[in-house]
């Protein structure tokens, strides 16, 4: 890769704090700007390393997450939503849309081993379980499918029919069960994770279209995330115990492990809420960090406890044609700038 194509760098760095009850915390915000080319949906930090994976259109950029410099890239994934790492096996995989493929890669050198074909179409999530050892992908393909993946050998290990199309995040509990959001019901389905049977679903109301998802393995909670009221479940009752106040626009969500953080994204408010896991039922806005329009989707490493996100800035879209069916999508803007954002506190 010719590193020379990206746009150099530039670093911008504030302070945010709120007056929350129980009291405020500050948090530094570092912007850099990274190029490249396409669109962006998820992005992924390699725990413990200082790589950050942001996919964009049809590569995935690799930046050094403590100086936004572009580093490396994965290319030939066309239309990539999501990377997951597998650390134990020290292999890393992309969900990509346009060609029904996963890449499948070395961390460290980033050399693809393959490309996996996968049948059901319409990937869109990825995510890793590290007790099953296995890669699985959420798949909006009609219906929606769960796909697990080997994490060592690639092979095909499971496929799930879902009971939505449009299944966005996954996440498993390290136990035997993996939860999946289900925007278009408005539901958490409940699998086991060896993707033989459906064991619930669960309503996610007030949660409205349930996007990002996170497990806190110590609370046996479930963090599920929505525009403007995300929620946690109890895992051993299905029970929500408490509803969380965020922007509008959410994508995904980050839940540090240790400090016991949640982060919480908002694309079209451009900030991140920031809550503080008081105990497993009691969760307290600490912060509301201010980032653009745009970070919708978000990444933890945790093991520095740095959180990062992304977002696109585009140009005044072009006009509709003129034979424009009514109801037709509007012709997108264009990408004019790449941002890249590192929260520390």
């Amino acid at each position: 890769m010719n590193l020379k194509r990206f746009i150099a760098p530039a670093l911008v760095a504030a302070l945010f704090a709120t007056a929350a009850p129980g009291g405020a915390q500050t948090f530094k915000v570092e912007k850099w700007q990274i190029g490249g080319t396409g669109g962006h949906d998820y992005i992924t930090a390699e725990p413990g390393d200082t790589h950050v994976f942001v996919s964009r259109g049809t590569s995935v950029l690799i930046v050094d997450g403590m100086n936004g410099k572009v580093v490396d890239s994965i290319p030939y994934t066309l239309r990539v939503h999501g990377i997951a790492v597998a650390p134990r096996e020290s292999h890393g995989f992309t969900s990509n849309a346009g060609d029904s493929t996963v890449t499948w890669f070395e961390l460290g050198s980033h050399r693809i081993i393959n490309t996996i074909k996968i049948d059901a179409g319409g990937l869109d999530g990825i995510t890793y379980d590290e007790t099953a050892h296995q890669v699985i992908l959420t798949n909006h393909s009609n219906p929606g499918t769960v796909v697990a993946l080997n994490a060592q050998t690639g092979e095909f290990s499971g496929t799930f029919v879902l009971d939505d199309r449009a299944p966005e995040g996954a996440v498993a509990d390290g136990k035997g069960r993996l939860y999946v959001n289900l925007e278009g019901k408005n539901v958490v389905q409940v699998l086991d994770a060896g993707l033989v049977k459906g064991i619930a679903q669960w309503p996610v109301a007030p949660c409205d279209g349930p996007t990002g998802i996170e497990y806190d393995h110590k609370g046996a909670r479930l963090f599920v995330g929505c525009s403007k009221n995300s929620i946690v479940f109890d895992v051993k009752t299905g029970k929500i115990v408490a509803t969380i106040p965020n922007g509008d626009g959410v994508d995904g969500i980050a839940f540090d492990q240790e400090q016991k953080l949640l982060y919480i994204p908002a694309g079209r408010s451009g900030n991140v809420t920031v809550v503080k896991q008081e105990t497993p039922d009691k969760y307290t806005v600490v912060a509301t960090v201010q980032t653009m329009p745009g970070t919708k989707t978000i990444t933890i490493d945790p093991k520095t406890h740095r959180v990062y996100t992304v977002a696109l800035e585009r140009g005044p879209a072009p006009a509709a044609p003129a034979n424009a069916q009514p109801g037709a999508r509007p012709p997108q803007a264009p990408v004019i700038g790449a941002y890249f954002f590192a929260i520390t506190h």
